[in-house]
């Protein structure tokens, strides 16, 4: 099996970033005219800059309001603007599903694709890949491309002034990336790319877990006074950059599969994708046999910031039998990279786990949480 490692063809971070994407376009020899798919968020605060930078450097431009969900009729409805105006690049500006979307769009015109995310929410931005959802937002698939963006362009100013919950939600999509790297790595299995996990994969896996145990509460408190600091810098980074690179070309493992079978249940539909993989990772930890230092340090990150340790944390308020083996059938189901374990996986053993892990984690939630009444509400 070959090594195989990807990344964008480049990637832009800091300040007032989005001043330059015009002129960052240029370099790369990009033309227009050009068809934003653009979420609320980055289109209330970037509609200016985005008259002045396109100006300034020769381009037209137009932005369609994305509606909520990745999704085929989403994909196909900007898919019809951008023939309409023979747009020459897509650029998503948003959170994740904004993102997937325009690399959807990007890819089935053979278009260069630009990225611009307004939140660090996950690590969609640096991909070749989308995650597909049905109308009702349950996960249908990943597609997959045949190359990453041509520019990832990320504006930290624009991030502090985002929802400090979607920051978090990025930080657990990022906590789960050198976990499922390691294991994938150390099962012989293959990457998202198909391939055998390369050394840089692993470092910056590693690298992005150091930053988030390191930044991620100062990181937060920047983003609830709306403010960019060195260490809301390093987490948009690790969030951003080092978890793309680490997932896709690391792989996955357990922690996501959760996420898809989680899905399925109607109420997490109001948690994000991150919130869903941060407890995904409990479950693999547990189905591993982690040593409990490993568990404790997991936890205690994930409540410091504010992510989901139970599934009373993700509306699930009592989990039937029935409902588990729902999620854990969709989590085992063929193809999903649950199977990247090295063990063989089943669907009662992932029950098991599920089961093991919000114990686990109600049990942390009743010892350290302020509020210990409401923490010691345990799930039958």
């Amino acid at each position: 099996m070959l090594s195989v490692f990807c990344a964008p063809a480049r990637y832009v971070q800091g300040r007032h970033a989005s001043a330059s994407l015009g002129e960052e376009m240029k370099k790369l020899g990009l033309e227009g005219p050009v068809l934003i798919v653009a979420g609320g968020h980055a289109e209330s605060f970037l509609s200016e800059t985005w008259k002045k930078t396109f100006s300034g450097n020769g381009y037209t431009y137009k932005s369609i309001r994305f509606k909520g969900e990745c999704s085929t009729a989403e994909i196909n409805r900007c898919k019809a603007a951008a023939k309409d105006m023979s747009a020459r690049v897509i650029i998503g500006a948003g959170g994740g599903k904004v993102l997937d979307t325009a690399r959807a769009v990007a890819s089935e015109l053979d278009l260069p694709v630009v990225n611009c995310p307004s939140l660090a929410s996950s690590d969609a931005p640096c991909s070749a890949l989308s995650v597909l959802y049905t109308e009702d937002g349950q996960f249908q698939e990943y597609k997959f491309y045949k190359r990453n963006p041509d520019l990832v362009l990320v504006d930290t100013s624009l991030i502090a002034r985002g929802p400090a919950r979607l920051l978090v939600a990025g930080m657990g999509d990022a906590l789960a990336t050198w976990f499922e790297a390691k294991t994938v790595k150390d099962a012989c299995k293959k990457n998202q790319l198909g391939g055998k996990t390369t050394i840089s994969a692993e470092a910056l896996a590693y690298l992005c877990y150091e930053t988030l145990i390191n930044d991620g509460e100062a990181a937060l408190h920047a983003v609830r006074q709306q403010t960019v600091t060195p260490a809301l810098e390093r987490l948009v980074e690790a969030n951003t950059l080092l978890s793309g690179l680490g997932f896709e070309s690391g792989g996955l493992a357990v922690a996501h599969s959760v996420h898809n079978g989680l899905t399925c249940i109607p109420e997490t539909h109001n948690y994000y994708h991150g919130e869903k993989v941060a407890f995904g990772l409990l479950v693999q930890l547990v189905l591993e046999g982690k040593e409990s230092s490993l568990i404790e340090e997991v936890l205690q990150f994930s409540s410091s910031v504010g992510l989901p340790i139970s599934l009373q944390d993700l509306g699930i308020y009592k989990l039937s039998k029935e409902s588990c083996m729902v999620i854990a059938e969709r989590a085992s189901a063929p193809g999903e990279t649950a199977h990247n374990e090295p063990f063989e996986i089943n669907a009662e053993m992932l029950a098991d786990a599920i089961r093991t892990a919000d114990s686990i984690g109600t049990s942390f939630k009743a010892l350290y949480s302020p509020d210990k009444s409401e923490a010691c509400l345990a799930l039958s």
